[in-house]
């Protein structure tokens, strides 16, 4: 495991974080759980850092790009983890090392097991060192499209209708107000959106619709 660039202290972290749900009691679902919000808020961090003019709307579209199980996935794939899995007899025969929701829940699994061996610092590099080629990638586009554009191209692409957001609600005081917002498409589940405006909660619900037909494909 040396390409993960950490050296557990505690091994039997390492080993629950490898180990499946199908094994029985003691697997990584706990772990994924922590890892999920460890990576969210690192890669949300950093590209608040990196991107000090794009709206929140942008910045969460660039997030799901980072976080989806696709990418984990490749990330697993480039550490080759399938091999390490630890699996149950059913997943080992119907492939499981190589399924992408598997190999993506083990990162976050790793993520949260570095987390609990370490500190927060020393889980951030590693985050962000996995994560160091894709975000100098984002980085270096010319121009970020807000995610309503995006959404839009890709489902003329498709030659699909286009979307329709729909103002769910809104609370709060006036001063201080919250929306909620659905991203209505056809053949697709209503994708939902919440920011401060209700701009820049049609830009989430978008940023939201563009994942799960990223993740569909």
């Amino acid at each position: 495991m040396a390409k993960l660039g950490y050296e557990f202290k505690d091994s039997q972290l390492l080993e629950r974080a490898l180990s499946h749900r199908s094994v029985g009691a003691k697997n990584n679902e706990r772990l994924e759980f922590l890892g999920d919000s460890i990576v969210n808020f690192v890669i949300a961090e950093s590209l608040f850092e990196r991107f000090p003019k794009l709206k929140e709307g942008e910045l969460s579209q660039m997030r799901a790009q980072l976080v989806k199980g696709k990418t984990l996935a490749e990330i697993a794939r480039e550490f080759e983890l399938g091999g390490y899995l630890k699996l149950g007899q059913g997943e080992m025969k119907s492939g499981g090392f190589r399924r992408e929701s598997i190999l993506a829940d083990t990162v976050e699994a790793l993520i949260g097991a570095i987390y609990l061996d370490s500190d927060m610092l020393q889980c951030r590099e590693r985050v962000l060192s996995w994560y160091h080629t894709r975000l100098e990638a984002i980085a270096s586009k010319s121009s970020h499209k807000d995610a309503k554009t995006t959404l839009q191209e890709i489902l003329q692409a498709q030659k699909k209708a286009l979307p329709v957001y729909t103002l769910i609600e809104t609370s709060g005081e006036d001063h201080q107000q919250h929306f909620q917002v659905a991203c209505e498409i056809a053949g697709l589940p209503n994708c939902m959106g919440e920011g401060g405006n209700r701009r820049s909660a049609e830009q989430a619900a978008a940023a939201a619709a563009i994942e799960l037909i990223e993740n569909s494909q």
